[in-house]
């Protein structure tokens, strides 16, 4: 699915925004957020500084992303799911956070507690996320 910039830099930014949300940032958390980001076509020190900086950085409007289509909205759930759930446990604020984005998006509260439902039985390490299958059109 070839997206565009700007919902690239929502996804990125969007993720971030989640794992930060327990104040902690696992290495499960860091390897996935990084695989996302080469992904969606960011260098890979890019994706690590702003993983380093997103804890204490103020100036990042906590807002959920809106994407352009519901198709690439649920993928950024699914993989928010994912990525919430990589350290075995899902955080309230992060489910809370995920719950807005779906709202923001116009996604269908049965359809978000499925997918939640569906993540609490998978472990996101390896399997396959839904960002492999983006392309950013520059």
């Amino acid at each position: 699915m070839n997206i565009t910039v700007r919902d690239g830099g929502n996804y990125l930014k969007g993720l971030l925004l989640l794992i930060r949300k327990d104040r902690k940032i696992t290495d499960a958390e860091v390897h996935l957020v990084t695989r996302i980001g080469k992904t969606l076509g960011f260098e890979r020190t890019f994706c690590e500084n702003a993983i380093g900086e997103i804890l204490e950085n103020k100036y990042i409007v906590d807002e959920p992303p809106v994407f352009s289509t519901m198709e690439l909205a649920k993928k950024f759930i699914k993989d928010g799911l994912a990525l919430a759930s990589s350290d075995n446990e899902v955080h309230p604020s992060e489910e809370e956070w995920l719950w807005s984005t779906a709202e923001a998006n116009g996604l269908e509260g049965s359809w978000f507690r499925q997918e939640r439902a569906n993540a609490a039985h998978r472990h996101p390490l390896p399997f396959s996320l839904e960002a492999d299958s983006l392309t950013v059109a520059y």
